[in-house]
């Protein structure tokens, strides 16, 4: 049987700061919780990448929801999607992202994994 788990951002496990981006990071058992605000101009390729000597987000994001701004996925294949507000979805590994317009991004991210 599965646990309940009740977690809050407020008190985050983890918390992370890129270039243009930020994320507050809970455990819940087999799967992280981060909610992230990344500012105009933020682009993972750029912002991310470096840091983990990666092209393109090697991460599994199970559960991907725009809360605030807009948001543009491009899988290596060349399909781009654009999310925002209350849209949810799916990013699977291999993938670049980036804010869209001027207004920050407020997302809720559940990922298999996670950066450790």
């Amino acid at each position: 049987m599965a646990d309940l788990i009740r977690r809050s951002f407020d008190s985050p496990d983890d918390l992370r700061d890129f270039p243009r981006m930020k994320g507050a990071i809970v455990g819940l058992g087999g799967v992280k919780a981060w909610r992230l605000i990344a500012e105009p101009g933020w682009r993972w390729s750029e912002s991310v990448g470096p840091t983990m000597e990666k092209d393109v987000c090697p991460l599994d994001h199970v559960f991907w929801m725009v809360l605030k701004g807009r948001f543009a996925v491009q899988m290596e294949d060349g399909t781009t999607e654009e999310f925002g507000p209350g849209d949810v979805g799916r990013v699977p590994p291999g993938h670049d992202a980036w804010v869209v317009g001027d207004e920050p991004v407020v997302g809720i991210d559940i990922q298999a994994g996670g950066i450790d």
